[in-house]
C-alpha cells in the first residue's frame, strides 16, 4: 500500500537515510558512554560514571525512537553493529584512556551529533516533517545539555 502523507517516497528516502546516519552515530556514541561509564578512573569517578549512566540510558531510549521514526517513514532499519560502524562518523575506542581524553571524544562526539540534527531539523522543516523537526529538537537539546555536562567536567 502506497503512504499518502503529503511527503514524497524521494524525500522519504533521503529523510530516513540522514535518520539511519544518526540512528548509527547515536547508537556508537552510546557505546563510547558505556565504556567511559565502566572504565573512567578518577577523583571525579562517583560522579562522572552517574553522569554517563544517565546519559547512555537516555540514548538507548532515542536509538528506539530514531528507528521507529525510520521505520514510520516507510524504510527498514539496518541493526548491526558492522552497518552502525559503516554510517557512522564515529569509531569504536579500544584503550582505557585518562578522563580528560574520554571527555574530550565525548564531547566531539555529541557536537557532531548536535551539527547533524540541525541539518536533519532543517531538511525535515523544508518538507514539513513535523513528526522529524519534532524529534530532532529533542535530540538536538540532549546533545547539547550532555555536551555542556561533559565540558564542565574538564
Amino acid at each position: 500500500m502506497e503512504f499518502e502523507t503529503g511527503i514524497t517516497k524521494e524525500t522519504r528516502a533521503t529523510i530516513s537515510g540522514a535518520l539511519s546516519k544518526l540512528l548509527a552515530d547515536t547508537y556508537v556514541l552510546y557505546v563510547k558512554t558505556q565504556n567511559f561509564h565502566w572504565n573512567i578512573h578518577c577523583p571525579e569517578f562517583f560522579s562522572l560514571h552517574k553522569l554517563s549512566q544517565e546519559q547512555y540510558e537516555e540514548m538507548a531510549e532515542a536509538i528506539d525512537e530514531i528507528a521507529e521514526r525510520v521505520r514510520a517513514l516507510g524504510f527498514y532499519v539496518e541493526g548491526s553493529m558492522e552497518s552502525f560502524l559503516k554510517l557512522s562518523s564515529f569509531t569504536e575506542e579500544h584503550e582505557v584512556n585518562p578522563k580528560h581524553i574520554y571527555l574530550e571524544h565525548l564531547i566531539k562526539a555529541h557536537e557532531a551529533v548536535i551539527r547533524d540534527c540541525r541539518a536533519l531539523g532543517q531538511l525535515a522543516e523544508d518538507h514539513h516533517d513535523h513528526a522529524t523537526v519534532d524529534l530532532m529538537g529533542r535530540r538536538h537539546n540532549f546533545h547539547e545539555k550532555a555536551s555542556w555536562m561533559l565540558r564542565a567536567s574538564l
